[in-house]
Protein backbone atom coordinates (compact mmCIF):
# COMPACT_ATOMS: atom_id res chain seq x y z
CA UNK A 1 0.00 0.00 0.00
CA UNK A 2 1.47 3.94 -0.81
CA UNK A 3 -0.65 6.11 1.49
CA UNK A 4 -1.53 9.74 0.91
CA UNK A 5 -2.47 11.75 4.37
CA UNK A 6 -3.51 14.98 3.41
CA UNK A 7 -4.23 17.40 6.61
CA UNK A 8 -6.51 20.08 7.21
CA UNK A 9 -6.73 23.58 8.07
CA UNK A 10 -3.47 24.34 10.41
CA UNK A 11 -2.33 20.47 9.53
CA UNK A 12 -2.51 17.45 12.24
CA UNK A 13 0.33 17.11 13.34
CA UNK A 14 0.51 14.64 16.97
CA UNK A 15 -1.02 13.55 18.84
CA UNK A 16 -4.00 14.14 15.57
CA UNK A 17 -5.17 10.46 14.34
CA UNK A 18 -3.48 11.37 10.81
CA UNK A 19 -0.07 11.52 12.70
CA UNK A 20 -0.32 8.32 14.58
CA UNK A 21 -1.93 6.84 11.33
CA UNK A 22 1.62 7.51 9.90
CA UNK A 23 3.21 6.28 12.32
CA UNK A 24 1.28 2.57 12.06
CA UNK A 25 1.34 2.30 8.90
CA UNK A 26 5.13 3.08 8.50
CA UNK A 27 5.72 0.52 11.88
CA UNK A 28 3.90 -1.87 9.68
CA UNK A 29 6.29 -1.60 6.56
CA UNK A 30 3.76 0.25 4.73
CA UNK A 31 4.93 3.31 2.54
CA UNK A 32 2.92 6.63 3.71
CA UNK A 33 3.35 10.40 2.64
CA UNK A 34 2.59 12.64 5.35
CA UNK A 35 3.14 16.14 3.72
CA UNK A 36 2.87 19.54 5.59
CA UNK A 37 1.19 21.63 2.99
CA UNK A 38 2.36 25.50 2.57
CA UNK A 39 1.40 27.67 4.94
CA UNK A 40 -0.83 25.49 6.15
CA UNK A 41 -2.60 28.02 8.96
CA UNK A 42 -3.58 30.27 6.04
CA UNK A 43 -3.81 28.57 3.16
CA UNK A 44 -4.16 29.48 -0.63
CA UNK A 45 -5.90 26.36 -2.74
CA UNK A 46 -3.90 27.03 -5.74
CA UNK A 47 -0.80 26.46 -3.87
CA UNK A 48 -2.16 23.42 -1.82
CA UNK A 49 -3.27 22.37 -5.89
CA UNK A 50 0.07 22.68 -7.07
CA UNK A 51 1.21 21.25 -4.07
CA UNK A 52 -0.80 17.67 -4.01
CA UNK A 53 -0.71 17.67 -7.68
CA UNK A 54 3.05 16.97 -7.47
CA UNK A 55 3.10 14.71 -5.30
CA UNK A 56 0.51 12.83 -6.33
CA UNK A 57 2.46 12.65 -9.83
CA UNK A 58 5.48 11.48 -7.73
CA UNK A 59 4.53 9.74 -4.89
CA UNK A 60 1.55 7.67 -6.99
CA UNK A 61 -0.43 6.68 -3.53
CA UNK A 62 -3.52 3.85 -4.36
CA UNK A 63 -4.80 5.10 -0.80
CA UNK A 64 -5.79 9.16 -0.18
CA UNK A 65 -6.96 9.85 3.50
CA UNK A 66 -8.36 13.03 3.92
CA UNK A 67 -9.62 14.81 6.90
CA UNK A 68 -11.42 18.08 6.53
CA UNK A 69 -10.48 21.28 4.45
CA UNK A 70 -8.57 18.60 2.63
CA UNK A 71 -11.84 17.01 1.56
CA UNK A 72 -12.13 20.30 -0.23
CA UNK A 73 -8.92 19.92 -1.91
CA UNK A 74 -9.69 16.57 -3.11
CA UNK A 75 -12.73 17.90 -5.05
CA UNK A 76 -10.63 20.82 -6.51
CA UNK A 77 -7.89 18.27 -7.33
CA UNK A 78 -10.87 16.74 -9.00
CA UNK A 79 -11.33 19.57 -11.95
CA UNK A 80 -7.14 18.81 -12.52
CA UNK A 81 -5.67 15.79 -14.67
CA UNK A 82 -4.85 13.24 -11.66
CA UNK A 83 -4.86 9.51 -11.92
CA UNK A 84 -7.50 7.43 -10.01
CA UNK A 85 -6.71 5.45 -6.81
CA UNK A 86 -7.75 2.91 -5.23
CA UNK A 87 -9.33 4.15 -2.01
CA UNK A 88 -10.53 7.47 -1.07
CA UNK A 89 -11.13 8.18 2.47
CA UNK A 90 -13.06 11.24 3.82
CA UNK A 91 -12.96 12.25 6.82
CA UNK A 92 -14.89 15.28 8.27
CA UNK A 93 -15.47 17.11 5.31
CA UNK A 94 -16.66 20.98 5.62
CA UNK A 95 -20.01 22.59 4.09
CA UNK A 96 -19.18 23.18 0.72
CA UNK A 97 -20.31 26.62 1.48
CA UNK A 98 -18.27 27.44 4.53
CA UNK A 99 -17.69 30.83 4.87
CA UNK A 100 -14.61 31.62 6.92
CA UNK A 101 -12.57 34.35 5.76
CA UNK A 102 -8.89 32.46 6.52
CA UNK A 103 -10.31 29.43 3.92
CA UNK A 104 -12.14 31.49 1.50
CA UNK A 105 -10.11 30.63 -1.56
CA UNK A 106 -11.16 26.96 -1.35
CA UNK A 107 -15.53 27.98 -1.00
CA UNK A 108 -18.08 27.63 -2.86
CA UNK A 109 -17.00 24.21 -3.87
CA UNK A 110 -19.42 21.53 -5.97
CA UNK A 111 -19.19 18.46 -5.50
CA UNK A 112 -16.76 16.42 -8.93
CA UNK A 113 -18.81 14.44 -11.29
CA UNK A 114 -15.60 12.61 -11.21
CA UNK A 115 -13.98 11.66 -8.12
CA UNK A 116 -10.73 9.76 -9.10
CA UNK A 117 -11.20 6.71 -6.40
CA UNK A 118 -12.70 3.47 -7.02
CA UNK A 119 -14.10 3.15 -3.78
CA UNK A 120 -14.51 6.18 -1.60
CA UNK A 121 -15.27 6.09 2.62
CA UNK A 122 -16.80 9.30 4.27
CA UNK A 123 -16.93 8.74 7.70
CA UNK A 124 -18.06 12.13 9.94
CA UNK A 125 -19.17 12.71 13.48
CA UNK A 126 -23.29 13.49 14.03
CA UNK A 127 -22.09 17.10 15.89
CA UNK A 128 -19.58 18.24 13.73
CA UNK A 129 -19.69 22.15 13.66
CA UNK A 130 -18.48 22.39 10.03
CA UNK A 131 -21.17 20.43 8.43
CA UNK A 132 -24.68 19.52 8.93
CA UNK A 133 -25.57 15.87 8.33
CA UNK A 134 -28.30 16.05 5.87
CA UNK A 135 -25.43 17.61 3.61
CA UNK A 136 -22.90 14.94 4.13
CA UNK A 137 -25.44 12.36 3.38
CA UNK A 138 -26.20 13.77 0.25
CA UNK A 139 -22.14 14.16 -0.87
CA UNK A 140 -21.98 10.71 0.24
CA UNK A 141 -25.09 9.86 -1.82
CA UNK A 142 -23.54 11.77 -5.32
CA UNK A 143 -20.48 10.09 -4.38
CA UNK A 144 -21.90 6.58 -4.28
CA UNK A 145 -19.83 6.58 -0.89
CA UNK A 146 -19.86 3.90 1.79
CA UNK A 147 -20.96 6.49 4.88
CA UNK A 148 -20.31 5.91 8.68
CA UNK A 149 -21.42 8.06 11.29
CA UNK A 150 -19.70 8.63 14.50
CA UNK A 151 -21.85 9.77 17.56
CA UNK A 152 -20.58 12.55 19.47
CA UNK A 153 -17.17 12.90 17.73
CA UNK A 154 -17.10 16.81 17.22
CA UNK A 155 -14.84 17.33 14.37
CA UNK A 156 -12.84 13.76 14.73
CA UNK A 157 -9.65 15.53 15.61
CA UNK A 158 -7.59 15.74 18.22
CA UNK A 159 -9.24 18.47 20.07
CA UNK A 160 -12.40 16.30 20.54
CA UNK A 161 -10.66 12.90 21.71
CA UNK A 162 -9.45 11.41 18.23
CA UNK A 163 -5.59 10.89 18.90
CA UNK A 164 -4.66 7.07 17.95
CA UNK A 165 -7.81 5.64 16.54
CA UNK A 166 -7.71 2.08 15.72
CA UNK A 167 -11.08 2.21 13.51
CA UNK A 168 -9.26 4.30 10.60
CA UNK A 169 -6.46 2.51 11.13
CA UNK A 170 -8.09 -1.17 10.75
CA UNK A 171 -10.03 0.26 7.63
CA UNK A 172 -6.59 1.56 6.04
CA UNK A 173 -4.36 -1.53 6.97
CA UNK A 174 -6.71 -4.11 6.55
CA UNK A 175 -5.40 -4.69 2.82
CA UNK A 176 -1.68 -4.09 3.40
Amino acid sequence: MKLLILHGWGGSDAPHWQAELAAEVARNYGTVSFPLLDNCHFPSKNRWVKQVKAILEDFKPDTVVCHSLANTLWFWLCQEDIEEIERLFMVSLPSLTTEENTIKTFFPCNVPDNIHAKEVHMIVSDNDPWVKMEEAENIASQLNASFTVIKDAGHINADSGYGKWDYIEKLIMKEQ
